[in-house]
């Protein structure tokens, strides 16, 4: 049977309303809503079209209702400045994420998650340090935000967004956590996102990701979870710190943004109201916000090529997941970080893989 549910979200992930979508196949825009709505089967040539203006297989209209991330579950960061399309597509892709995820995870014994439950407490420096401890991180820089989240159990997923107003998401499916990031932008602005969508994971887990101080308490763990304050403060040249070339080179360290940077000194103390406006009036005027300085090379998921070179030694290649998956082959790739691909013979093996572990 066509499965209404699968054409919604095919439409929703090209950015097209039931009305555009109508259009483009030539019927009446009645005649989509009652097809997503179950009360119509639609024709023969109907399917052809969606087909044809979708551009995904016709096989996927056919599979299981799919498991997708909604609004209410789902942390987006700048939820205010993104349209309904955006956040519509987005959470698409997350239902993508969710049929890989189901597929690998029958194939591979993944790290188990290692997350702590911090709903309870009040104080982001306290979360950020418990979380420190109980992944034995010390005070020292964290090298690859994504290699320790997959460690820890977190699935990580890239999002090939061409928009500015689309950071990163995160959510929780079941008891297993999702972060999604938007590969478009900088690799400081990257780990920052992966480090507050962590906080929302282990702050509110029960609700509440959009409301605007649990955005704050967020953006205060992933400061100081990647920058913590004795580390700082015993790195940190005081008679640098009013210059933006020292700073471009201090900043190096966390692997954080320049004006992340500035922020963290401002908030614990260690550059004057004064010297922080003047900073932040500087790294304006040398465009500094729009273009990272000295930017850091993109991090790349160690899980992802750990598994997809297990498959292609058994010849099971992308085009073939992706076929299994009755997937676009391009939103398979969207969803995973810098793979090498290979083209060898599809095998039909189906045991699992070893566990993989990684070193932090």
């Amino acid at each position: 049977m066509f499965n209404p549910t699968r054409l919604a979200i095919a439409r929703k992930r090209r950015r097209m309303t039931s009305t555009a979508l109508a259009k483009a196949i030539g019927v009446a825009p009645l005649t989509i809503s009652r097809i997503e709505n179950g009360k119509n089967e639609p024709s023969p040539e109907s399917v052809e079209a969606i087909v044809n203006v979708l551009q995904f297989p016709k096989n996927f209209f056919y599979g299981q209702n799919l498991d997708c991330p909604s609004q209410e579950s789902a942390s987006f960061r700048s939820l205010a400045a993104m349209t309904a399309k955006e956040r519509d597509a987005t959470l698409s892709a997350g239902s993508f994420a969710y049929l890989l995820s189901d597929w690998v995870s029958e194939r591979f014994n993944l790290p188990a998650v290692n997350l702590l439950d911090l709903s309870h407490e009040k104080d982001f420096i306290k979360a950020a340090d418990s979380i420190r401890q109980h992944w034995a991180l010390g005070q020292q820089p964290i090298n690859s935000m994504v290699k320790l989240l997959e460690s820890k159990g977190v699935m990580v997923f890239s999002l090939s967004e061409n928009t500015k107003n689309v950071d990163a998401f995160s959510c929780w499916r079941d008891d297993k956590p999702y972060i999604f990031l938007n590969t478009l932008k900088s690799t400081e602005h990257s780990r920052f996102d992966a480090a507050h969508e962590l906080g929302h994971l282990v702050l509110h887990k029960h609700g509440g990701p959009h409301q605007k101080a649990a955005e704050y308490e967020a953006n205060m763990f992933a400061s100081c979870f990647l920058m913590p304050e004795a580390d700082i403060r015993s790195y940190v040249s005081i008679s640098y710190m009013t210059s933006v070339n020292h700073l471009i080179q201090e900043k190096k360290r966390w692997g954080v943004s320049l004006a992340a940077l500035i922020y963290r000194l401002h908030k614990i103390g260690l550059l004057t109201d004064h010297k922080y406006r003047s900073l932040n009036i500087q790294i304006s005027k040398l465009g500094y916000r729009t273009k990272e300085p000295n930017g850091l090379p993109r991090e790349e998921s160690v899980i992802w090529k750990k598994v997809f070179t297990e498959l292609w030694s058994d010849g099971i290649t992308k085009n073939s997941i992706a076929q299994e998956l009755d997937l676009p082959i391009e939103e398979l790739e969207n969803l995973i970080f810098g793979l090498l691909w290979s083209t060898k013979p599809q095998s039909t093996t189906t045991e699992k893989k070893g566990f993989l572990r990684l070193v932090n």
